[in-house]
């Protein structure tokens, strides 16, 4: 079975954006980007909320995304896209495909699927019922050493992890990798 890993940039406060969906305060530098290369590398299929794909959407299939980073940008080009929407449901963006029903059982049919891991990058609300449907299978959180003080909080409720793996960037960021231990379905 696949595995589905939600990675998160967050503050070290507990934020993933900030006022006005803010994320200006990212740290991406050349370590970091390789990292993200790295576990692109790992995956083929993406999951999205509609207001990420499209600041994704609107980014990445850009001339000066394929020249700031060319290889990111093939990536999340090439990859299937996965959006939960009930709003939208067609995009010019290559390989982006909608879906508007159930998320948790169109999850669990993707995680039984053939392939590479599935990740979710963004998308604090899909997350969440991912979460509640207890289908994150791994945790990759960047905390990024700033604070806002307010903004929209990443976790909203009690989830027990097992810490697997940490890794220091120079820039400061710390990548904390956890899995859930909650019973899976």
């Amino acid at each position: 079975m696949r595995k589905l890993i939600l990675f998160n940039m967050i503050t070290a406060d507990g934020y993933f954006e900030g006022q006005d969906a803010d994320i200006s305060w990212h740290k991406v530098d050349k370590e970091v980007n390789e990292f993200m290369i790295e576990q692109m590398k790992t995956t083929d299929t993406l999951l999205f909320g509609r207001k990420t794909f499209e600041v994704m959407e609107d980014y990445w299939p850009t001339k000066e995304a394929i020249a700031a980073d060319p290889v990111i940008a093939e990536m999340m080009s090439s990859y299937l896209k996965i959006v939960f929407s009930t709003t939208r449901g067609k995009s010019e963006w290559k390989n982006a495909r909608f879906f508007n029903g159930a998320v948790v059982e169109e999850a669990k049919e993707l995680k039984g699927q053939e392939g590479k891991n599935i990740f979710i990058f963004g998308s604090a609300d899909l997350c969440r019922a991912l979460i509640k449907g207890n289908l994150i299978d791994e945790f990759r959180l960047m905390i990024n050493p700033v604070t806002l003080g307010k903004g929209n909080p990443f976790f909203r409720s009690k989830m027990n992890l097992q810490l697997l793996k940490v890794k220091v960037f120079g820039n400061g960021n710390v990548l904390l990798c956890y899995q859930p231990l909650e019973e899976r379905n």
